[in-house]
This record gives structure tokens, C-alpha cells and sequence, in this order.
């Protein structure tokens, strides 16, 4: 089996390996961009495996041209600038020692080494320059198969790093059959393994959610992990309920994962989010119960937490959106309030805000149809 494409047969991509192979090593495409070329995903990120040591590869590409930034020299990645595109070579691996977070490398010689250290079969696969397809654990009918499986012992493979606990639901809810369950064996293993998750750390754990909930549907994984005890250690009080009658709703409109994650519920300190992903999560579930009109929404938060707010709403009460409420939320975001602080003249200080307050809540009340005339009017009240 061969694998196409326009990154793969780029004339820089082809310079860099036949400068490698040229030198007396193999190089080879490996992971996503070879699983994602097979499922005809877009490729994004473009990895290499090598036998040949970091430093023999730095100055193979430096003497090809190629601009090499070490941003994994402890772990065997150089990264080389080839095309203007990052192409992350890494040399042949295997595990010396693990502790569920890191582990302790040593460099080899033999890709099914380095293949059997990977997580998951669907990922323990390489293509040559040319594209054919090697396959040196048998992971292929797995990938074809949409099954997302260990390599291995699951046990084994988690114990090296808890977070591919996170990984399998990740890769299932991106990448598996949907009309099948998650990998049997798998699952019993991230269950019987999950204490591991404390050792991690927030920003890691937060990290693999947003791509988990960024997957078009993650209801099943989501699901899934509840079920196993998982969601509750990630995100305490998190409830999946509600979460597959939303994606129902969302009818095809790009994945947030903010508008998934809001739905679920739960204390967000285990995900170590920004600051402006917190307010962002905060304000959506704050608005879910609240009776402001979608134009309200689009005033107070913009039109993309709007959208989030009334999709929520929807899936949560089983009832239709509101009619033409995507115009309402673009009116709401558009509008401005008509007062200034000259128009309140000579209120000044808290007096004056407490004021104005006063009439923004009546003029979003009156769905933002109140004009300047009519809330002077009203001050006076």
C-alpha cells in the first residue's frame, strides 16, 4: 500500500530524506502524517524516524542547506526547516525506564524498536520517501479498521505515560469506527490505570480535552470515560449527559470544544485553562438558565458565545432554536448602547453608574429596541 500527496512529494521533503539516505541511513515518514494520509485526513504536521543519531542528522541537513532547530535534542528530535515547513525528524528509540510521565530513552537501531514503543498501533506506522507503507507491528488492518488499540500490552503502554489514558478516548473520537465501541481491552486498562491521571499535570490533562471535545462527534468517548470512572477524575462533577443531544443540535456548525465543555458541567481546576478560556467556559454556562433574548447575548458576549449559549439551551430542553435567532445574535452584537455619561448630566460618580446600569438592564430587557429618547425618558421614572 502507497500513500500520496502534495507534502510528501514536495521537492524539499524529497531533498531532505534523499540527503539522509544518501549519507547511508534510512529515514521514514511515521504517525499522523502516514495514518491521516491513509484516512485521507489532511496532514498537518510532518514527523521522520532515522537511524541515524540527532547530531548526524543536524549536520547532514545544515551541509543540504537546511536551517535545524534542536527543540528536542534530549529526546532524539532535531527539528529541520525544509521548505519553509518544520519536519520533525526523530531517531530510532527504545525505553530504557518509564515512571508514567517520561521516560528514559536510549537511541537504536531497529524500527520495530521504535515501533513498539509507540502508543497505538494506528501510529506504529512508516512510509518511505516514495510512499510505500511499512508496517512493522501489523497496525494497518487496525487503522483501516478505525480501531484504535494499544500497541501491546495496554497495561504496559499506559503505565509508560498516563496521559495516553486520555489519548485512546482522543483517538477514538477522531479517529475510530463509529458504529463500534471503543477497544475492549483498551478500555479495561485506562480504567484499572486511571489513578495514574493524578501524576499529571493540568496543563497536559487540558490539553487533550480540547481535542477530545474538538472532534466532530465526542459524545462516545466522552461517554465512554464516564463510564470508566475517567471524566470525574479530569473534570469533578462533569456530567455527559447533555453532550450528544448538543452535537445533534450543533447540525454541522464547527466544533468548540468551549460550547462542549461548558455543557458538561464540572470544576474546570484540573484543566489548567487561560484566563480567557476560563471567562469564555464561565459565561456560557452562566447564561444557559438565564432569559436574555439571543439579540442580549449578542450584546453582552458576542456572537460566537451566543451561538454557544442557545445551542446549549436547545439541547438541554429538547426544543427547536429560536426562530431566526442567528440574525437576532449578529442585531445584538452589532447594537450599542444608546446612553453615554454626557446624556446623565449632572449625575457623576457611583450615582451615575449605579444609573446607567439601571438602564442597560432595561434596555436589554426590552430585547434592544428602547431608543435614546425613550430610556431619558424613563431615568426620570
Amino acid at each position: 500500500m502507497k500513500i500520496t500527496g502534495a507534502w510528501l512529494t514536495d521537492p524539499a521533503t524529497q531533498a531532505l530524506c534523499a540527503a539522509v539516505t544518501a549519507a547511508g541511513h534510512r529515514i521514514l515518514f511515521v504517525g499522523g502524517c502516514v495514518r491521516n494520509a491513509l484516512l485521507g485526513v489532511p496532514v498537518s504536521d510532518i514527523d521522520l524516524a532515522t537511524d541515524a543519531r540527532p547530531e548526524t542528522v543536524s549536520d547532514i541537513a545544515e551541509s543540504a542547506g537546511f536551517r535545524v532547530v534542536p527543540t528536542g535534542i534530549d529526546h532524539g528530535t532535531v527539528t529541520v526547516i525544509a521548505g519553509g515547513v518544520p519536519h520533525e525528524v526523530t531517531t530510532f528509540r527504545r525505553d530504557v525506564e518509564t515512571d508514567g510521565r517520561r521516560a528514559v530513552i536510549a537511541y537504536s537501531t531497529e524500527l520495530a524498536e521504535d515501533a513498539a514503543r509507540r502508543d497505538f498501533t494506528m501510529n506504529a506506522l512508516y512510509a518511505d520517501a516514495v510512499g510505500n507503507v511499512v508496517d512493522p507491528l501489523g497496525g494497518l488492518p487496525d487503522l483501516l479498521a478505525r480501531r484504535v488499540r494499544f500497541v501491546g500490552d495496554a497495561g504496559t503502554r499506559i503505565a509508560e505515560d498516563y496521559l495516553r489514558i486520555l489519548r485512546f478516548f482522543r483517538f477514538h473520537a477522531h479517529f475510530g469506527n463509529p458504529d463500534e465501541g471503543l477497544d475492549a481491552e483498551g478500555l479495561a486498562a485506562c480504567a484499572a490505570g486511571s489513578a495514574g491521571i493524578e501524576t499529571l499535570s493540568a496543563e497536559r490533562i487540558g490539553a487533550e480535552m480540547k481535542k477530545l471535545l474538538a472532534a466532530p462527534d465526542p459524545a462516545p468517548s466522552v461517554c465512554a470515560m464516564a463510564q470508566a470512572g475517567i471524566l470525574l477524575q479530569v473534570l469533578p462533577g462533569g456530567d455527559p449527559q447533555f453532550l450528544a443531544p448538543l452535537v445533534h443540535v450543533e447540525a454541522g456548525r464547527p466544533p468548540r470544544w468551549q460550547r462542549r465543555l461548558a455543557v458538561l458541567g464540572g470544576d474546570l481546576i484540573r484543566l489548567r485553562l487561560s484566563k480567557a478560556e476560563t471567562v469564555t467556559v464561565s459565561a456560557i454556562r452562566d447564561e444557559i438558565g438565564s432569559l436574555r433574548s439571543p439579540a442580549a447575548l449578542g450584546f453582552l458576549h458576542g456572537a460566537e458565545v451566543a451561538a454557544d449559549v442557545l445551542l446549549i439551551r436547545a439541547a438541554m430542553q429538547l426544543a427547536p432554536l429560536p426562530e431566526g435567532w442567528p440574525a437576532e445574535v449578529d442585531r445584538g452584537a452589532a447594537a450599542r448602547f444608546p446612553l453615554r455619561a454626557a446624556d446623565l448630566a449632572p449625575l457623576a460618580g457611583p450615582d451615575l453608574g449605579r444609573r446607567l446600569k439601571l438602564l442597560e438592564q432595561r434596555w436589554l430587557a426590552s430585547d434592544l429596541r428602547l431608543d435614546k429618547a425613550a430610556l431619558l425618558q424613563s431615568s426620570d421614572d
